[in-house]
């Protein structure tokens, strides 16, 4: 991963003053550990007429991966050696950023001790990127910079020089060059931009960021043209903190316009939240949609498999139209919570006997599953390695047969949305994929034609117009012997 910033100069304005700027001395070269390697600063040329300083970071992918937590981008299985074979090492990202504002936090913030008049003074500046992730080519790349006043060169990357026709990759080489400007400016503008073109920062996205986005993007985001595409990738697509972010810089703008302080103007009063409702958790309206898609199913008998704790048979008992429930799970330990919770010996004979807790694997036949109006596989399918899913399928669908099968499982397309998850991460640790809602639907389409069923989609939760809902559903409903025939 590598950058050079470059000027010129003259006699009684040296470009080596570029050394004084960034507190690195140009006869040196020196190396600065970070918490994903080792950054090196060195100066491939430095006299008065032309001074270049590189910085090289050397990521560690295996430190990069100790400091994660999580499975990747999406958490698939097959994401588990792409957390050690990556672009990491080589493209500009948000590593690169972190690194910037780390070796060159002085210059950064215009700050120089030994010149205290060097930061004000803007100079001639070229800088040059080999290899950044653009998520939006070339042409985004001119739409964040060229309002700044740079001078745009982002020349596509090709897959492979020795192939062509294969087109270009998602990387640019980007030169940038200004006529004058303070470093300070051109040091901002790479820290927040950096990651925004790659759109995938390597930490957590907290509430810090906000105020680290508002520090670097003092005097030039407010007004920028993409400052919505800005604070919502620099922020993760966090919505909470991107409203909050968005709001800082409008006041910001408006304070610009007024000729006054953004204190002054800013005179908004606590919303009152005693009377406010609080939104009903994810976890209670996946129950409350698999009720209701069992009653309008006509079921009665319900097989609840990888029931866990017990909580959507406790739902289930409270509806009277439910007359037998079942659930089923692995875990005894799982099974032991679920008859705390459910306390069946509290319960009058009638109660007790409408529901069963047994211990199973669903990765085998059981002829203790047969026969029932309806099965739900609620968040199961996802903890489950890939390999062993056609035998779930075919214990539920092929063996018990239920005549309506419920599967919830987690949208990971939505993950965006979620404040409290780190980018790339999965819901849960033990989550051995996610799927998106087309990955999904096509498990669903070949699981319903092989074991001849009929397929429908319902969301559960917030249906987000971009991303969709966080958890997906499939309504599966046994084809009739009528319609098997004709089929």
């Amino acid at each position: 991963m590598f950058l050079t910033i470059s000027t010129t100069g003259a006699p009684e304005r040296p470009a080596t003053d570029l050394g004084f700027l960034l507190h690195k001395h140009p006869d040196k070269a020196q190396a600065f550990s970070t918490s994903y390697g080792t950054a090196h600063v060195f100066y491939p040329e430095a006299d008065a007429a032309r001074c270049t300083a590189a910085l090289l970071l050397e990521v560690d992918p295996v430190a990069l991966v100790r400091r994660g937590k999580g499975k990747g981008r999406g958490g698939a299985p097959d994401a588990a050696l792409a957390q050690y074979v990556n672009d990491r090492p080589y493209a500009a990202s948000s590593l690169l950023a972190v690194a910037l504002s780390g070796v060159f936090s002085s210059a950064m913030r215009g700050v120089c001790a030994a010149r205290p008049d060097l930061p004000a003074q803007p100079r001639p500046l070229r800088i040059e990127v080999p290899a950044l992730p653009a998520r939006g080519g070339p042409v985004l790349v001119r739409r964040l910079f060229e309002p700044l006043g740079w001078t745009v060169t982002a020349d596509p990357v090709p897959l492979d020089t020795e192939f062509p026709e294969w087109g270009d990759s998602r990387y640019v080489r980007l030169v940038l060059e200004a006529g004058t400007r303070t470093l300070a400016e051109a040091l901002r503008h790479l820290y927040v931009l950096l990651p925004v073109l790659d759109d995938a920062k390597h930490y957590w996205v907290s509430s810090d960021e906000v105020d680290k986005l508002l520090r670097a993007g003092e005097g030039w985001l407010p007004d920028h043209p993409e400052q919505k595409l800005i604070t919502s990738r620099y922020l993760s697509r966090r919505w909470s903190l991107t409203r909050r972010a968005t709001e800082a810089l409008e006041l910001v703008r408006l304070a610009q316009a007024d000729d006054s302080d953004v204190e002054e103007i800013d005179n908004a009063v606590e919303a009152e939240t005693g009377d406010e409702e609080k939104p009903t958790p994810l976890a209670v309206q996946r129950r409350e949609a698999i009720v209701a898609a069992l009653r309008a199913h006509g079921a009665s008998r319900v097989l609840d498999l990888g029931c866990g704790q017990g909580q959507l048979v406790q739902t289930l008992l409270k509806d009277p139209a439910f007359t037998e429930i079942v659930g089923v799970d692995v875990s005894m330990r799982a099974l032991t919570i679920a008859s705390r919770r459910l306390k069946p010996d509290r319960m009058g004979e009638r109660q007790s006997a409408r529901v069963t807790l047994f211990q199973g694997s669903l990765a085998y036949t059981d002829n203790r599953l047969k026969g029932y109006d309806a099965a739900v596989l609620s968040e199961v399918i996802e903890h489950l390695d890939l390999p062993r899913l056609p035998a779930l399928e075919y214990a539920v669908f092929g063996a018990a047969r239920p005549r309506t099968v419920l599967v919830t499982t987690p949208n990971v397309e939505y993950n965006v949305r979620w404040e409290s998850l780190p980018a790339g991460h999965v819901r849960h640790g033990d989550h051995r994929f996610e799927w998106t809602r087309e990955e999904f639907r096509a498990w669903a389409h070949r699981v319903a034609e092989r074991h001849r069923y009929r397929v429908e989609f319902e969301p559960v939760g917030p249906d987000d117009p971009e991303v969709g809902p966080p958890t997906q559903m499939a309504v599966f409903t046994a084809e009739t012997a009528k319609e098997a025939k004709a089929a």
